[in-house]
């Protein structure tokens, strides 16, 4: 019997890592484990959702202490791309659990270049010490062995949930999120493709973290309707409830990681926009249409987007075991 501590970006209603967090509870007790700590912005809402315990984001010394194994993974966690005090943040859980004498096991993670050197020089330094380290794609373990680290390729664990079967396809679905790149420029040209080129069809927009995602869905609804297509918003919605619409579309336009992960696993047709490198990875696996953010590529994109046949997908790039062996 093991007790494990969890440590992402849990608790701050994303539903790519409120997933990830989702099946690897599920998964943890499966395998008869004696205790499962989460660490979270919201612990009563974590522990009520997965059925475990669950402790604040700073009160994470003690449950590690009690552990035997801290489980630091999966998503983006160790990167300096949103801020070098995430970086720090996560790192600083890892090295309280190799300080007392537990194992790490680095999950299913994606890693992006640095933008600092010394997140670079941490980061490194700290995964040197970890019992194991497991990357969700390619691009990760490469750049993994060029920092002289060794990992092995593991399933994202989103791509581990399940997806309606036999399903009837239809609608257009866009999800966007907040980037510092997305302009309105850019919007407005992917909005007048999108009326082109579906008149007459609802277009289903996704907010998958509505902190971050609802105003720019909400704006890009604006210019949507001004244009003339008819919209519906989806915000604050489960996980099932995320997977179940995203999987019954037709078309997708995705721009976070894990929304593009469920439209390829579920078969529908997927547009991906480039604002991180690991959307960029995954297209290239994967073998989906993308475009970077300039309005001059919305033309293209569609006409991409409605040629897709998912058949092609090439899945087997990242049909992994989802492992949390140690």
């Amino acid at each position: 019997m093991t007790k494990y501590v969890i440590s992402g970006y849990i608790g701050f209603d994303n539903f790519g890592d409120e997933a990830i967090c989702s099946v690897l509870t599920n998964h943890l007790q499966q395998l008869n484990a004696e205790k499962i700590t989460v660490i979270s912005l919201n612990p009563v809402k974590t522990s009520e959702l997965y059925g475990v315990n669950s402790c604040g984001m700073l009160n994470f010394f003690k449950p590690i202490f009690e552990s035997d194994i801290l489980i630091s993974g999966g998503g983006s966690l160790l990167q300096d791309v949103t801020s070098l005090k995430s970086l720090i943040y996560y790192l600083s859980v890892i090295v309280t659990a190799l300080f007392l004498g537990k194992k790490v096991l680095i999950f299913a993670q994606g890693f992006t270049p640095f933008k600092t050197k010394i997140g670079k020089i941490f980061t490194r330094f700290v995964l040197k010490y970890c019992n194991r380290i497991t990357v969700r794609d390619t691009f990760s373990q490469k750049f993994l062995y060029d920092l002289g680290i060794s990992s092995d390729l593991v399933c994202d664990p989103v791509y581990a949930l399940e997806t309606p079967k036999n399903i009837s396809h239809s609608g257009v679905g866009v999800q966007l999120r907040y980037f510092p790149n997305l302009t309105d420029e850019f919007l407005d040209a992917l909005a007048e493709e999108i009326y082109k080129n579906f008149p007459n069809q609802e277009i289903k927009l996704f907010s998958l973290q509505d902190k971050s995602d609802l105003p720019v869905i909400e704006h890009f609804g604006e210019i949507l309707t001004a244009k003339g297509s008819l919209i519906r918003v989806y915000k604050n919605l489960s996980i099932t409830e995320t997977i179940n619409q995203i999987s019954s579309l037709e078309f997708l336009i995705g721009m976070r990681f894990h929304s593009c992960l469920v439209a390829i696993k579920s078969g529908v047709k997927l547009l991906g926009i480039n604002y991180d490198i690991k959307v960029k990875t995954l297209s290239e696996e994967i073998g989906f249409p993308i475009i970077n953010m300039f309005g001059c590529e919305t033309i293209k994109g569609i006409e991409n987007l409605k040629n897709v046949n998912p058949n092609y997908y090439k899945l087997s790039n990242i049909q992994k075991k989802l492992d949390t062996d140690i």
